[in-house]
């Protein structure tokens, strides 16, 4: 009887559940989640880029836009006219070469200090940090306007420190290139120093110790340990400077008065706004900023491509 009564008390098992398939979700669900910042986006870039490529193949200056004319197509009318252009050529050539040395001093600048940042003690390595953030926080205008009065030929101090009387630093072309190179640099050199630092302390100590064990100086273990390691950090701040020195407009306009004596400091930008604003002609402004957004555009797609090879090889 008592036997019974246990069986009888003892728990009915059941059975377990079967295994549920995992939901498979819509290959649309991540576009939902990404709808509102594209429609963002749409509003703030499509939209420009679509009236910029449109009245770039039209007759549009003062008179179509105070309504005196009406505007007609002309097909690459502008961009004939554009290519044609001997200034164009030239402030192209001149746009390419002086964003290439923008870039090449920003990378040496920045990444000699980030390799200083590693030698260096807390208390100057954190006042150099905050120097570097400092330029870099500070507004394109009001960092030319500064470095216009530091190199002004009657109050600037730099010419009394370097013994130059009055020489006028933006009369010539290069010398004005060169002041406009200086304040381009120390206004962008902080985001390759910071990058490339935290690049470095991510640099495995051992791989350090090994290359010190076998002799490499430290230029050698720079180029041949450090230098392969940080190369996806590299290409990144690369791409990043070419495109942000590509379109520089504030630094030239402030700097050299709207593109320097008979336009001798004209870049790309500049040039542009002249174009368009300064000659009212609207039609050849938008065809060189259609040039521009065009190699700025392939510009970015080989970044984008280096940026998944080296993640494949990651």
């Amino acid at each position: 009887m008592t036997t019974r009564l246990v069986r009888a008390a003892a728990p009915v098992k059941k059975p377990a559940p079967a295994p549920r398939t995992p939901r498979r979700d819509s290959p649309w669900t991540p576009w939902l989640y990404l709808l509102p910042a594209l429609a963002v986006l749409g509003g703030l870039l499509v939209y420009p880029v679509y009236q910029l490529g449109l009245i770039s193949f039209l007759e549009y200056t003062q008179a179509q836009v105070s309504g005196g004319e009406p505007t007609s197509f002309q097909g690459f009318a502008n961009y004939t006219a554009l290519f044609a252009d001997p200034q164009f050529r030239q402030v192209l050539l001149a746009t390419v070469v002086f964003a290439a040395a923008c870039v090449v001093t920003t990378l040496a600048v920045g990444c000699s200090l980030a390799v200083l940042l590693t030698r260096v003690r807390a208390l100057p390595r954190l006042l150099l940090m905050l120097a570097a953030l400092g330029a870099w926080a500070t507004p394109a205008v009001t960092g030319s306007t500064v470095w216009v009065f530091l190199f002004d030929p009657d109050f600037g101090p730099v010419n009394r420190l370097l013994g130059l009387g009055d020489f006028s630093w933006t009369y010539g072309r290069y010398s004005a290139f060169a002041l406009v190179l200086l304040e381009v640099v120390w206004c962008s050199f902080p985001f390759v120093m910071v990058t490339v630092y935290a690049g470095i302390r991510a640099v495995p100590s051992e791989v350090l110790e090994a290359a010190a064990l076998d002799g490499a100086s430290q230029w050698r273990t720079w180029r041949s340990v450090t230098a392969p390691v940080l190369r996806p950090i590299l290409v990144v701040v690369t791409i990043q400077s070419i495109i942000w020195d590509f379109k520089l407009f504030t630094q030239i306009y402030v700097m050299t008065n709207g593109g320097g004596i008979a336009g001798q400091n004209l870049v790309l930008n500049v040039y542009a706004y002249q174009k368009a604003f300064a000659s009212s002609q609207y039609g050849l402004g938008s065809a060189i900023g259609v040039v521009m957004l065009l190699i700025l555009l392939a510009v970015t797609l080989v970044h984008l491509r280096l940026l998944r090879r080296q993640g494949e090889e990651l």
